[in-house]
């Protein structure tokens, strides 16, 4: 590895660890301002009733072995992209969970579920405050698809 391989690999690892913040705080903020829908299902039904409402759609998998989720995704991006809605894909589920207060063990009973919310898919409406979080998100997602990576992924980083 060059020195400049070097740099521009540590780089790349910063801006990672900064929009993996950003993205925290935007999540955060949003669900603090109830901006913020959880679950595949609540997303879908916000996304037919009203999808002008959303900036951003979060999807979330650590396991890519599920094909039914792989579905899901297929579709929600689908619709998201015809819909102008900036997609962004990112591991990291105990992250999140702890962050936005869901229960530590991933849901296993529907009950479970529908109480907390899946966290494989979320979106962002609207937010009031703290747009300089959705502008830092945005602006990674739009450099992504610049260079032809058109769904952006991003992991989030165990602290």
């Amino acid at each position: 590895m060059t020195p400049e391989e070097g740099v521009g690999a540590n780089m790349n690892e910063k801006r990672m660890q900064s929009v993996g913040r950003a993205l925290e705080e935007l999540l955060v903020t949003a669900q603090k301002q109830d901006c913020l829908t959880i679950g595949i299902y609540e997303s879908a039904k916000l996304l037919n009733a009203d999808p002008d409402s959303v900036v951003l759609c979060v999807l979330v998998a650590d396991d890519t072995d599920d094909v039914a989720l792989q579905i899901h995704f297929t579709l929600l991006q689908s619709f998201c992209c015809d819909s102008d809605i900036t997609i962004l894909r990112v591991s990291g589920v105990h992250r999140l969970q702890r962050l936005l207060g869901q229960p530590h063990a991933v849901m296993e009973t529907s009950r479970t579920q529908e109480e907390h919310g899946d966290l494989h898919c979320m979106l962002v409406t609207n937010p009031q405050a703290d747009h300089c979080w959705l502008q830092e998100v945005g602006t990674f997602c739009q450099e992504s698809r610049r260079l032809d990576q058109w769904v952006p992924e991003l992991v989030l980083q165990e602290r």
